[in-house]
């Protein structure tokens, strides 16, 4: 038996959403204290399966781990006992690879399971592991582990041929206790790996060009465990922007940060949608009907991020007129789209464009959520469509969205957990 969400939408939705921690801050930033012994307290960190499972993960390298509340966490490292990450803990959690960089640095030598996760694409870590061999790190990998080892980890230039978060996030964490300067060259940008570089600079990193494409990362002796608080999760928030757009802006949105969500906010008004933001609470003032189709590509950030792919497709459902959407990252994220074809879309896929034509509503059916981003746009088209859906899968969802069917109960609707075979 595995959970399913029973959605009976049409029901009126009014009041505030909050945004979370960001999950993919947290969990790079949680791996980032294998680096230094010492004790960290952790703020704002999400209530998910996704930082649960790398709780287990860290505990069995050798940290003690506290919760001391529902989002702060007391992590204490006096140093690894594993050196081994497991395929057990790894397969569940693609981040989970990120432990190698961490264990370079401390350690100077880690194994590490070749990772699972999400079915949206490949994702190879080869990027990973060429920054690696740059540092002067010996690779092997045999019987579905890698294996990194050096006697010492040396600074060096290093272009990545695509600006991949895993990659810069792991060879970041390896380079600041590398001997000499690392240059990053076509680093990834994202918000999450900008809090990922602050949090290293406040444990006493040197790391410049912070939230630009080039990376320099002048290696230092030791760190020194900190306090540091988590950036709000900009991937829910703009889950939640659409939840009020598709409500008529009966839905407030708390702990929206402007600066991490430009390309889409862009994109919004592009639509006719109008908003106000104070004190980082959105509001939306024009209504669902004034929404017209556009076309977009997702893109590395600054562009248009690929976890709000799925979620704009299910607004766009609802513009007039058609849109388009070009995938330019994952070659599989486009499978909620028979999904929410079945409640009623009109989605046409070629290669990695999906042409979507406007409808009046959806209409409730059995779906299935394929990735976590998938399922949110499921559950949004569900609270829509008139009657009962039943979202299955709902795991995925629990990977990314704390609480998410208390928080939407709370402001009116009516979704509730079930048990199903699916």
């Amino acid at each position: 038996m595995v959970e399913a969400f029973k959605v009976t939408g049409g029901k009126e939705i009014k009041g505030v959403l909050e945004v979370e921690g960001s999950k993919n801050a947290a969990l790079p930033i949680m791996i980032a204290t294998l680096i230094e012994k010492g004790t960290y307290i952790l703020k704002n960190v999400p209530n998910l399966m996704d930082i649960r499972t790398l709780v287990k993960l860290l505990e069995s390298l050798g940290l003690i781990i506290e919760k001391l509340d529902n989002n702060t966490y007391k992590i204490e490292n006096k140093g690894l006992t594993n050196l081994v990450a497991g395929y057990e803990l790894v397969k569940k959690m693609r981040a989970s690879f990120l432990v190698m960089g961490p264990m370079l640095a401390h350690c100077k030598k880690a194994k590490v399971s070749l990772p699972g996760g999400c079915a949206i694409g490949a994702r190879p870590v080869d990027l990973h592991l060429k920054g690696f061999e740059a540092l002067g790190t010996k690779i092997t990998i045999d019987h579905g582990y890698v294996e990194a080892e050096t006697d010492e980890l040396i600074g060096g230039k290093i272009v990545l041929d695509f600006p991949s978060v895993g990659a810069t996030e792991n060879i970041v964490m390896a380079a600041v206790k590398a001997k000499g300067i690392t240059v990053l060259e076509n680093a990834a940008r994202e918000p999450e790996i900008v809090d990922l570089c602050n949090f290293l600079n406040e444990m006493g990193a040197k790391i410049t060009g912070v939230g630009t494409g080039t990376l320099t990362i002048e290696g230092v002796e030791r760190l020194y465990p900190c306090e540091h608080t988590i950036i709000s999760d900009r991937i829910v928030a703009g889950t939640f922007i659409i939840a009020a757009i598709i409500f008529d802006g009966k839905i407030k949105v708390k702990g929206v940060e402007r600066e991490h969500l430009e390309a889409f906010l862009m994109k919004l008004e592009e639509m006719g949608v109008r908003y106000e933001i104070e004190n980082k609470e959105l509001r939306i003032i024009s209504k669902l009907s004034d929404l017209q189709g556009i076309k977009i590509t997702t893109m590395p950030h600054p562009g248009f991020p690929t976890d709000l792919q799925s979620p704009i497709m299910t607004l766009m459902c609802l513009a007039k007129g058609s849109s388009e959407i070009k995938e330019t990252i994952f070659e599989n994220r486009f499978m909620h789209v028979p999904e929410l074809n079945r409640m009623g879309a009109k989605i046409d896929i070629n290669g990695n464009i999906a042409t979507i034509k406007g409808i009046e509503n959806f209409s409730s059916a059995e779906v299935m959520a394929s990735d976590l981003r998938a399922g949110a746009s499921l559950i949004l088209a569900a609270l829509k469509a008139e009657g009962e859906s039943i979202v299955n899968r709902i795991y995925h969802v629990d990977r990314g969205y704390e609480n998410l069917e208390l928080k939407l109960k709370n402001i009116g609707a009516d979704i509730e957990r079930i048990k199903t075979e699916v």
